[in-house]
């Protein structure tokens, strides 16, 4: 039993699993070590504006990604396990589209933002601090794009740690401020969505100047964008994403100003701490989905993602049945109510690390993001209209309810839409 553990453990794809799921968690330590130091030197108005700037950031960030990685993961692997030169001119035309289209969007983002923050925002920034935002937007989709092309290409280790590394020089920089007493809205900006992204860059430069100059020469080819995969993926994960917010969004909604709301929001938290180590392993075990060509290796990969999309599943179990006195020491007894909350939530996940298996199986090895984009519609509506009906009656229990049904449709569903093209596949 010893040696099958140690077996299991020294195979590449668990090192890969492990080296990203302790470098996902790395991230999730300093962005809460980010949020320790600044709460406690900025006033609540002045973080509270920072947390609007950087949830537009964010927000920003996954909608330009314009289904890139989808296309990242779903074609670059084979093109990579070739050694063909063709590699170049393929990450060229991809950076070079998703660039123009970026760039295009927050030039009319820019001009539109003052307006936009007069009317609906409302955070005052000054001129400068809306260039370091625009500059961060555009920088933090660039690092996206290269963390994306070292996953896909099975590099786990460097990604994690040029991220990690950028990490430490950020917290060093932000500690400076504080000793130097310089800490504004700007200067965080800056030091988070430029400086850290520079790093990245700066590193992959000094690693890969070869491999640039050789990109920079390759011609672009508009072929390779393949514009109707990565567009019909961004329209499905912009389904899928508003499908996750849109249960706080009617809990606000109905239950505005109530205290179940913010037990609620830091139950969503806790339980993004696991979703993180799914997003580990889902980006791992995607390069293996895209190079599947029969039924015999579906049968393999399915074995080992259960195997592998078993451990969130195991963390979501163990988070269900966590006493109270562990929530009450984290986040003392003022949010005791937020321990029954999780435990329930944490039920409704069980079954979504597997839900995975068949989108992966969609996405990426029969590519056919046109059926992921059905799953994802049914997932939003079964979010938002369950709500929508449930939380006037039941509360926080109608959204729990909600979930664990729309995660149990679109894992049924995204099954027999991977059957169906399992059935096309040859034997072996």
């Amino acid at each position: 039993m010893k040696e099958k553990i140690l077996y299991f453990i020294k195979k590449p794809t668990s090192k890969n699993i492990i080296i990203n799921t302790l470098g996902q968690y790395l991230n999730v330590f300093f962005t809460a070590f980010f949020a320790f130091l600044l709460v406690r030197i900025m006033t609540p108005v002045e973080y509270g504006t920072l947390s609007v700037i950087f949830g537009i950031i964010y927000v920003l960030a996954n909608i330009l990604d314009f289904g890139t990685t989808a296309s990242i993961y779903s074609y670059l692997p084979t093109i990579f396990e070739k050694k063909s030169s063709h590699i170049f001119s393929y990450l060229k035309t991809i950076f070079f589209f998703q660039s123009v289209f970026v760039i295009f969007i927050m030039i009319v983002f820019l001009l539109s933002f003052p307006y936009l923050d007069k009317v609906f925002f409302k955070t005052n920034i000054s001129l400068i601090e809306l260039y370091i935002t625009f500059f961060s937007i555009i920088f933090f989709i660039w690092q996206n794009f290269i963390f994306n092309v070292y996953n896909a290409t099975k590099n786990f280790l460097k990604s994690n740690l040029y991220l990690n590394f950028a990490n430490v020089i950020k917290t060093i920089f932000i500690v400076l401020l504080i000793f130097l007493g310089k800490v504004n809205i700007g200067l965080i900006i800056f030091s988070l969505g430029i400086l850290g992204p520079l790093i990245v860059f700066l590193l992959v430069i000094l690693e890969k100047k070869s491999k640039i100059i050789q990109i920079l020469k390759s011609p672009v080819k508009k072929e390779e964008f393949r514009i109707k995969y990565t567009l019909i993926f961004f329209i499905a994960s912009q389904f899928f994403n508003l499908g996750q917010r849109v249960d706080l969004f009617l809990l606000s909604y109905f239950l505005p100003k109530s205290p179940e709301l913010g037990y609620y929001g830091l139950a969503q938290k806790i339980i993004l701490t696991i979703i993180a180590a799914i997003v580990a392993v889902t980006q791992v075990l995607s390069p293996s989905y895209s190079k599947i060509n029969n039924k015999k290796e579906v049968k393999k990969m399915v074995k080992q993602s259960l195997i592998y999309l078993s451990l969130p599943t195991i963390l979501f179990l163990i988070l269900s049945i966590l006493p109270g006195w562990v929530f009450n020491l984290f986040f003392t007894e003022k949010y005791s109510s937020t321990t029954i909350i999780t435990h329930l939530i944490a039920l409704s996940y069980l079954i979504y690390p597997y839900s995975h298996i068949p989108l992966l199986f969609l996405l990426y090895t029969f590519k056919k993001p046109n059926k992921i984009l059905i799953v994802n519609i049914i997932y939003f509506f079964i979010m938002t209209i369950g709500c929508y009906l449930t939380i006037p009656i039941l509360k926080i229990n109608g959204v729990i309810i909600t979930i664990f049904i729309s995660f149990l449709v679109i894992f049924v569903l995204g099954f027999f839409l991977a059957l169906e093209e399992y059935q096309k596949l040859p034997s072996s």
